[in-house]
């Protein structure tokens, strides 16, 4: 999708100047300032909607290029995060549609600024359809396993939990970056029993669950699950101790690219975030490797919890042929 995109893009690139709250956007969702799957859609849909209400364009062309230059530099951010490119798509879509159909330029601008609103109000819909939908699945008494911070598996506890079910949560840290520490801090406000455990502790503590309950960046055809490196541990784990695992994941983080053979590529972040320079200095200079992803082969998840209903891995291709398989990334991008 990434590749996809930029190569469209790079072809009007410098004919339009990005708008400066756009960049900075941009830069918090580089530098993961915005992080979570859902966060980041919203955000980039939220910097789209900005360029349309903030353009100076004087026609459409000048327009189309402007929010063009900035869906690239959105997209550019972070490869597997595979909701951002989505919600581009989603917006973009409507672009093109407008252009195709003759719109004014006053027309155009205001078809971007509601689909932006409605993309954002949509997602967040989705978020509270998938707690509903998961918390039916989390029994009295049930003790939880999470992975990283997801708004999706968070919104499945805490709908459990305000249904009136007693359950307690294993949170682990989630190194190098430690959304573990955002989610036990979300879970203990609301009043739910939160543990925290270090990443390492998870097939220790296995034996003491009920449920694992993750999210997901990115989700593939086959019904793989592209999340925060360590995911596929968990998994595994889970796996040999025959615990449901469960993936709450909106219908806009499934790659399209990957109905028609496309590969998810797995972003790799910087050293630093793993270790100090003065520690890497005494300990010769070694190389440092930080994935920020792991993918979760398909066998190994139960169920998959989306805005739509719960399903099996195996239809993840569904989803992804009712809302994408429609149109090519190259039609889309044809202006």
């Amino acid at each position: 999708m990434l590749v996809l995109l930029s190569k469209q893009f790079s072809e009007r690139e410098g004919m339009s100047v990005l708008d400066k709250d756009v960049e900075l956007i941009a830069r918090d969702i580089e530098s993961m300032r915005i992080r979570g799957a859902g966060k980041i859609a919203r955000a980039a849909a939220s910097a789209l909607g900005i360029v349309a209400r903030n353009s100076k364009a004087t026609g459409k062309d000048e327009f189309v290029d402007e929010v063009l230059v900035a869906a690239r530099r959105l997209v550019a951010t972070r490869p597997t995060a595979v909701s951002l490119p989505n919600s581009v798509r989603y917006i973009v879509k409507r672009l093109r549609e407008g252009v195709k159909a003759g719109y004014s330029l006053d027309n155009l601008r205001n078809s971007l600024v509601e689909a932006s609103d409605s993309f954002i109000k949509n997602l967040e819909e989705a978020v509270h359809l998938i707690g509903e939908y998961g918390s039916k699945m989390i029994e009295e008494g049930d003790t939880i396993m999470t992975h990283c911070n997801s708004s999706a598996a968070l919104e499945i506890i805490k709908s459990a939990s305000k249904k009136g079910k007693s359950i307690r949560v294993y949170a682990t840290e989630t190194r190098p970056l430690y959304q573990g520490y955002i989610t036990t801090q979300i879970l203990n406000r609301e009043g739910i029993d939160v543990s925290l455990i270090c990443d390492s502790a998870v097939r220790f503590f296995m034996g003491k669950m009920d449920k694992v309950v993750v999210g997901a960046d990115a989700i593939a055809a086959n019904g793989a699950v592209i999340n925060k490196i360590g995911t596929s541990l968990v998994a595994l784990a889970a796996k040999e101790a025959t615990i449901p695992f469960i993936v709450g994941a909106e219908t806009i983080k499934f790659s399209p690219e990957t109905i028609v053979g496309g590969l998810i590529e797995i972003e790799e972040r910087p050293w630093s975030e793993v270790i100090s320079a003065e520690i890497l200095a005494n300990i010769g200079g070694v190389r440092v490797r930080n994935p920020a992803f792991d993918i979760t082969p398909p066998a190994y998840v139960d169920m998959i919890v989306t805005e739509n209903g719960v399903i099996p891995p195996q239809g993840a291709v569904q989803i992804l042929e009712d809302n994408y398989g429609w149109i090519s990334s190259e039609e889309l991008f044809a202006f």
